[in-house]
């Protein structure tokens, strides 16, 4: 599940998962950079402002640590024993906010998610979109901002644009939905998908 701040990603991680509970389904929620206790102090040198500039490289390396750690510890062991992961944000979030957003190399990324991936990629990807200016104001809303979203608009249009550019590119794998509507409506988005998913789960 995909998207820039203040899209409704946590809240709409927690719908699905009870949706596909009372399917019977094993479901698995987490979230990146974190997911790990590791991961998770990973997560907080990422997202807590510093005195010390943090370098676009330290940044990409330090997510991609993130996630060898989450990989390892939580989502194959979870994919092994037939559970369905659900996680707020993954390597398209990086293709976002370190290439789109801070204009890192794509061809850099993609030869550290090899890296640290192999072959594996999420079976569909849930992209919740929304006008960078209602994003960042639902943000400003839940208190003080993190060091990501202290960025100003330009990074994220460059980030929302990424996101959606990489939908067209392979539509097979991603579905846009409005995040801009109502709750009830993107959840009425996420039932009609639903059949989708369970495909893609079960499959």
């Amino acid at each position: 599940m995909e998207g820039p701040e203040g899209a409704g990603k946590s809240t709409n991680r927690e719908y699905l998962a009870q949706r596909l509970r009372d399917r019977g389904l094993d479901v698995v929620m987490t979230r990146e950079p974190g997911g790990t206790p590791l991961a998770e102090r990973i997560r907080d040198l990422l997202l807590t402002p510093a005195d010390e500039a943090m370098t676009s490289d330290t940044e990409l390396l330090l997510v991609f640590a993130a996630r060898a750690q989450h990989l390892a510890q939580v989502i194959r062991p979870a994919l092994a024993r037939g559970a369905v992961v659900l996680c707020d944000r993954f390597t398209d979030a990086t293709y976002a906010y370190q290439g789109g957003g801070r204009g890192l190399s794509f061809q850099r990324i993609e030869q550290l998610e090899f890296f640290v991936q192999g072959g594996m990629r999420p079976d569909l990807t849930l992209i919740f979109d929304l006008p960078v200016e209602i994003g960042l104001s639902r943000a400003a809303a839940r208190g003080r901002l993190d060091r990501f979203e202290q960025e100003g608009l330009a990074f994220f249009e460059t980030v929302r644009s990424t996101y959606l550019d990489r939908a067209r590119q392979v539509p097979q794998r991603y579905r846009v939905i409005d995040a801009g509507q109502s709750l009830t409506a993107v959840q009425q988005d996420l039932d009609r998908l639903l059949p989708e998913v369970l495909e893609r789960a079960l499959g």
